[in-house]
């Protein structure tokens, strides 16, 4: 099935350029009223003054190229079908629609259909009396060997200079010389873990395989230059890096564009920015675009990074204001800041004691617990959020850390679970740390009292169950650690682990949550799948017996 949203395929481009255009803040586009299949997009202000930049290609690379049509960047934008250049006649409408006696520049990405519809289009302005030029980007590193390397997001970097030196009022052939300037100095490489999807067809397998990237594949998901056996993103970094340092040399001071291929998160983006102004290029980067979604490659799991070596007027161009949708405000590279602060919390004053049984157990519990972070993840995905067994695992880490450092209490009981109540209110975070955090310190001030540990455990139930608002039969962890406490009191550990195991079974008959992420999905998803935290409770009392 087709992972798009969209109407009719045949006119799923003009329904998008009418969306660019209606939602764009400046209120400053249009689209020249001509044949339907010629699709330009011009900026509304527009008095012919200065020298006119038009790009383009194939759409799906979006906010390229209607994106950064406005004052400062480019005249008009001509929009061709999903991965396809225009044609020779849109190309040349809009050259004649924004061209006046200061001339035209054309900005192309390096791919033979662009470089052929619109270098034509050119040749047949000038029959028209226009002066036009042309410069072809391929800012694309990854193949270094092609004598025709492809124009990839470094292109945006080329509308900003040339809109700025029009802008400014510059001849046709001083436009022209800033825009070949700016495409020697840039270099480019992007990678990806998947590949884009079309509307309208069916996904397939792709060729890209579980845990690796592919390296240097092109925006319309051409194949790339190697294959990299990791994911991991300071490694991805790391590789990218190298070849962008060989590209632009080791003493030029550079910005970076950060580019989203269109289907990375913003959490992802985000730590890549880290890792990048961490890497061994951090020495030479000045500024930074994004990271954003410049040039798109429909709905690829990948980015890419555009380098710029920078001279003063580049610094001025990109730092120049403009009036587009797309364009990121470059920014000037700082260390992070951080701020002195003392942390307020409730710290417990146990001192550390030594019991080699309870070090063993509590090892026992939070190993099991690690252990099971991606089972329980997986489980999880199907009914919730998908985090549940790295919730657990990260409350698990910290205490597993402090018993091999020997820092908790584990000759007093009362101020072990408290202790271990604070902890995973700290580190676990969300609800499953607070509600954790509830029963441990409940139960701890029970033994503290001398209240016998099984009465203790079931009091810190009751006060979880109290401010959770989950309830047995909820489909909770309640279902497997209510029954398993009960009879850990009424009989033995043998009993407790029989009723935690059947607990968890039955929660998988429950048709419907009641309480936690589970509560927002229907009974189909529920039926048959346990619930991820009873399974953590059934698994911890089934280790208790080794």
């Amino acid at each position: 099935m087709s992972r798009f949203f969209f109407n009719d395929r045949k006119h799923m481009v003009d329904d998008a350029i009418e969306g660019v255009i209606i939602s764009s803040r400046f209120r400053n586009l249009t689209r020249l009223d001509t044949d339907p299949a010629i699709r330009v997009v011009v900026r509304k202000d527009w008095n012919k003054s200065k020298v006119a930049i038009i790009s383009g290609g194939g759409s799906g690379h979006e906010p390229a190229h209607a994106g950064f049509v406005g004052k400062g960047m480019l005249t008009a934008a001509v929009c061709g079908d999903l991965f396809a250049s225009p044609s020779v006649e849109a190309v040349l409408n809009a050259i004649v629609a924004v061209t006046g006696d200061r001339g035209c520049l054309l900005i192309v990405k390096n791919y033979t259909g662009d470089r052929l519809n619109f270098g034509l289009a050119a040749e047949r302005a000038k029959k028209h009396g226009l002066k036009v030029e042309m410069v072809i980007v391929g800012d694309d590193i990854s193949l270094p060997e092609n004598k025709q390397p492809r124009g990839i997001a470094g292109t945006v970097l080329v509308h900003k200079i040339a809109g700025y030196a029009a802008e400014q009022g510059k001849s046709l052939s001083d436009v022209r010389e800033a825009a070949q300037s700016a495409c020697d100095s840039i270099a480019s490489m992007g990678v990806a873990m998947q590949t884009c999807n079309l509307p309208g067809q069916n996904d397939e397998e792709g060729r890209i395989k579980a845990g690796h990237v592919e390296l240097g594949l092109g925006i319309h998901g051409e194949p790339g230059a190697s294959t990299l056996d990791s994911q991991n993103s300071h490694k991805t970094i790391a590789t990218m890096v190298q070849h962008l340092r060989k590209a632009t040399g080791p003493e030029a001071r550079l910005a970076v564009l950060i580019n989203n291929l269109g289907g990375t998160s913003a959490l992802e983006m985000a730590l890549l920015a880290k890792e990048l102004v961490h890497s061994e290029l951090k020495e030479q980067i000045d500024y930074l675009i994004g990271p954003a979604a410049l040039v798109t490659a429909l709905d690829m799991k990948g980015f890419s990074l555009s380098a710029i070596a920078l001279n003063k007027t580049f610094i001025e161009a990109l730092q120049a204001d403009v009036e587009t949708a797309g364009w990121q405000p470059m920014v000037k590279l700082d260390a992070m800041p951080l701020q002195k602060h003392n942390v307020i919390r409730a710290a417990s004053q146990a001192k550390p004691s030594e019991n080699a049984a309870v070090k063993a157990l509590v090892a026992t519990i939070t190993r099991t617990l690690i252990e099971q972070e991606e089972a329980l993840n997986a489980l999880d995905a199907k009914v919730g959020d998908g985090d549940t067994g790295s919730t657990f695992a990260l409350g698990a880490r910290e205490i597993a850390q402090l018993n091999e450092n020997d820092k908790l209490p584990l000759n007093d009981t009362a101020a072990l679970l408290e202790l271990v109540g604070e902890r995973l209110a700290t580190v676990m975070g969300g609800s499953s740390g607070v509600l954790m955090s509830i029963f441990f310190t409940a139960s701890g001030q029970k033994v503290a009292k001398k209240q016998p540990l099984a009465d203790a455990l079931l009091f810190g139930l009751e006060q979880m169950k109290r401010y959770g608002g989950a309830e047995l039969g909820d489909r909770t962890l309640i279902d497997a650690l209510q029954p398993a406490l009960e009879a850990l009191k009424e009989s033995d550990l043998n009993a407790a682990i029989k009723a935690a195991q059947k607990g968890a079974e039955a929660t998988a008959k429950m048709q419907k949550a009641n309480a936690g992420r589970s509560s927002y999905v229907n009974s189909e998803n529920l039926n048959g799948v346990k619930d991820p935290g009873a399974v953590a409770i059934a698994a911890v009392f089934a280790a208790l017996e080794q």
